[in-house]
């Protein structure tokens, strides 16, 4: 074969010429490195634009002034939300996937300044991600045969006079957290403020995966993963019974 001059001279090569694979060897690399380029930028881009949602919290906006006795039972009522926070990572690129629910009971009784007992329910099959159900997520709490999780105090929790009169207060209590068919001691962090004739408490729970036997939903695939712990959180909106 006669390939390029050299001096004018023609100069052959043949078909396994090592100058033609090195070309072809350098075409293929210049290739496979605009692949791994375009993956990472679209694996930046979904982790990116995947919609986290922030965490649950009280309101910004001020409460209004208490109003009624304190003491008493409170029941969980509409506007309750429930939900999870677990990390997914990918390339060095990480984002939060969020799950949530309104489908929350359950009560607290209040005697004197004390939470004296509390229990509360969340429906884990009603749960969405994005505004919609995820069967990974079903399939990794086990929802079939386990479909409630189940938070109860352990004891009196102190919520103090100033709670009474207005204050926003934050408290740790510990508790029982029920969830995938196995009952664990957890620790809950909680911010609680009254609100006119209602309470609110938002607050949160870690949950390492394995303590409950749970297994991490899939991520995406060889290029990420999902973290082996997450967090469970809520806002509760409780009126008196």
């Amino acid at each position: 074969m006669i390939g390029k001059t050299r001096g004018g001279t023609p100069v052959s090569v043949s078909p396994g010429d090592p100058r033609k694979k090195r070309h072809w060897g350098r075409r293929i690399l210049i290739s496979a490195a605009a692949l791994v380029v375009l993956i990472v930028a679209a694996v930046a881009l979904f982790i990116k634009l995947q919609p986290a949602q922030p965490p649950l919290a009280l309101p910004a906006a001020p409460a209004s002034a208490p109003a009624g006795s304190l003491i008493g039972t409170w029941q969980a009522v509409p506007g309750s939300v429930a939900g999870f926070r677990v990390e997914e990572s990918a390339l060095g690129f990480s984002n939060d996937v969020t799950g949530r629910t309104g489908s929350v009971s359950g009560a607290l009784t209040i005697s004197g300044t004390q939470v004296i007992h509390a229990v509360f329910r969340v429906a884990l099959t009603t749960i969405r991600v994005n505004g919609k159900t995820q069967p990974q997520v079903a399939d990794s709490l086990g929802t079939q045969a386990d479909p409630t999780a189940t938070f109860a105090l352990s004891g009196p929790m102190t919520a103090g006079t100033a709670f009474a009169d207005g204050a926003t207060i934050t408290r740790t209590a510990a508790g029982q957290l029920t969830l995938h068919g196995v009952t664990r001691p957890a620790t809950v962090t909680i911010t609680g403020r009254r609100d006119g004739t209602s309470i609110q408490v938002a607050g949160s729970i870690p949950v390492s995966f394995s303590a409950w036997g749970i297994r991490p939903p899939g991520g995406l695939g060889f290029f990420g993963s999902i973290a082996d712990h997450g967090v469970a959180e809520f806002f509760l909106v409780l009126d008196r019974v």
